[in-house]
């Protein structure tokens, strides 16, 4: 904060991810950070937990809290100028602080805060690499006996939460995205990966209906000759790695989708060569979408009019964390950050097809922690 907002006076957090980073607790509650280092944790519920969870109660920096006014009473009502998650902060909440404090000027702290996550910990690597690692061998080993002819994109997408509970998964995605929701990632069989949704992804889906437009359709069941589009995130303790494999089901893979899917591993490994520190992200994105012909670019990271406009994503408490592998991004990158990097290419009327694994930036480029991309995978 000093750095990227030098006039600043207090900083308050509310979201439970941030919650999470600075407190190691998720509660009803609100953090306030001082200038001068002081930190004040008002929780509504549950005081006992915070407690128990969080280093913060060694040094008596916890406190109950019924409303703002509580908070108030105990630090005092000026905040000077005040920096909030702009993303995630609602009216309501905002109001609240205004009804019980005064500040003079009102500013966005969510830049600082993503560039502080994106560079991970040993501890975070730590949990970052068991995911992965599970992850890896989850797609490999257990997804193709989770297949058989006729099970619904639903029901798949139900047996492939349960066996991944079963190995360690902390039961949910989370993303930074405002309103995005997803249970474990996108999956779809055949065409449906090429349906259109919200979701800022290469992927598709037709989702169980309008209301939920995710999970995966009761009515679309596999058949003989499909290809399976598996993109899903695997978390522990909070922290996640976001890995992709292609299937097809019953037969051998065409040439066309071998030699488009190929394309894709060799895209990814040119991006993981060059996640070395001090490379610019939107310099990276330029030199590899520039060596594609035509031909190659064509619904690549997703499908016609659908392409998303990057190569890779920062991943850790959330799916979708800064920095990203396009243009306008361009910072250089830094020892230790994490990024999904994932080429994938529509093919028409029959699906998607393409790779993605977790990498760490390192000097000698990419590391990657999710194994290693595969070939599409014949069941």
């Amino acid at each position: 904060m000093d750095s990227h907002c030098p006039d600043w006076d207090t900083a308050v957090i509310v979201s439970r991810v941030n919650q999470y980073y600075f407190t190691g607790t998720i509660q009803d509650a609100v953090l306030f950070i001082k200038k001068n280092r002081t930190i004040y944790y008002f929780t509504r519920r549950s005081y006992e937990r915070a407690l128990e969870e969080s280093a913060y109660s060694s040094d008596g920096r916890i406190f109950r809290m019924e409303s703002y006014r509580d908070a108030a009473d105990t630090i005092g009502r000026k905040l000077g100028n005040l920096y909030i998650e702009s993303e995630v902060m609602t009216c309501a909440v905002l109001n609240r602080l205004k009804r019980h404090f005064s500040f003079e000027k009102l500013g966005s702290l969510d830049r600082a805060v993503m560039k502080i996550r994106a560079i991970k910990s040993p501890y975070e690597l730590s949990l970052m690499e068991e995911a992965g690692r599970r992850h890896h061998d989850f797609l490999l080993n257990t997804v193709p006996s989770l297949l058989s002819e006729g099970i619904s994109e639903a029901e798949f997408v139900g047996r492939l939460y349960s066996e991944m509970m079963k190995k360690g998964h902390h039961g949910l995605t989370r993303f930074f995205m405002f309103q995005t929701e997803m249970g474990i990632g996108q999956v779809a069989f055949g065409e449906s990966s090429l349906y259109p949704t919200a979701f800022d992804g290469p992927g598709g889906s037709y989702g169980m209906s309008a209301a939920v437009p995710l999970v995966g359709s009761y009515n679309r069941t596999l058949k003989k000759g499909d290809l399976v589009f598996v993109d899903i995130g695997f978390g522990m303790n909070g922290y996640h790695s976001d890995k992709t494999q292609v299937y097809i089901f019953g037969t051998e893979p065409s040439e066309e989708f071998i030699e488009e899917h190929r394309l894709c591993m060799r895209i990814q490994k040119a991006v993981a060569e060059q996640l070395k520190p001090g490379n610019i992200h939107s310099e990276i994105y330029r030199s590899v979408m520039e060596s594609l012909t035509d031909r190659e670019r064509k619904n690549l990271g997703g499908f016609g009019k659908r392409q998303v406009k990057f190569l890779g994503h920062g991943i850790g408490l959330q799916v979708d964390e800064y920095p990203v592998i396009a243009e306008g991004f361009d910072k250089p990158l830094t020892e230790n950050m994490t990024l999904a990097i994932e080429p994938k290419k529509g093919i028409t009327g029959l699906g998607t097809v393409g790779v993605e694994d977790t990498f760490v930036v390192t000097p000698d480029g990419g590391r990657c922690i999710t194994g290693h991309c595969s070939d599409i995978i014949t069941v």
